[in-house]
């Protein structure tokens, strides 16, 4: 199934080739959870920080359930600090 996957800020340099503006569709498996997407990309969990699954907070128990469907959309922020 595909599904398009957001990466920003420095989590964008683990997008595959083809990725534009922090964006690409990618396949999946039925049976991925978020975590097993972001491993495959090589993306260190501990700079993933806020999970969007079409919009809504992922939790962090939820991170590793195959809660993903054909056509969502994964959103993933690192932690960020400003002022």
């Amino acid at each position: 199934m595909k599904i398009t996957l957001k990466l920003f800020v420095s989590l964008a340099r683990f997008l595959p080739a083809g990725a534009k503006d922090n964006i690409v569709e990618i396949e999946v498996a039925a049976t991925d959870s978020p975590v097993d997407v972001l491993r495959r990309l090589n993306v260190p969990l501990e700079q993933a920080h806020l999970w969007l699954l079409n919009g809504f907070y992922l939790e962090p128990d939820q991170r590793t359930e195959p809660v993903i469907k054909d056509g969502d959309t994964l959103a993933i922020w690192p932690p960020v600090a400003g002022g």
